[in-house]
């Protein structure tokens, strides 16, 4: 079991860390069946350099377009009693902060 308590799941092959981003990318893989999506990706990796400094990486859960807009998409626990995600870790939301001042990508989360 790991530390935020999702059950790692398996679909078409594919190891997910949780359920929810299993059942998430079904339903991706649907609405680009059906022409609402296209260019599905998994686990885009995005580097993260300031000033030439290597600060890491984030490595989205999915990346498609529509519409002929990229979206990134994050996965995330639901809060509890209107508590914070425990996903959403201060790590995560400084490259989120990272993200979009670096490449002015704002990163869904479902």
């Amino acid at each position: 079991m790991n530390k935020y308590l999702n059950i790692p799941t398996e679909v078409d092959g594919i190891k997910f860390l949780s359920r929810k981003e299993a059942t998430r990318y079904q339903e991706l893989v649907m609405m680009q069946r059906a022409g609402l999506i296209e260019n599905l990706e998994l686990q885009p990796r995005y580097d993260l350099i300031v000033n030439g400094e290597d600060c890491g990486y984030y490595q989205a859960d999915f990346r498609y377009k529509v519409d002929g807009r990229t979206v990134v998409e994050d996965c995330k626990a639901d809060s509890k009693k209107g508590k914070r995600s425990a996903t959403k870790t201060p790590v995560y939301m400084l490259k989120k902060k990272l993200m979009f001042a670096l490449y002015r990508i704002k990163i869904v989360e479902t």
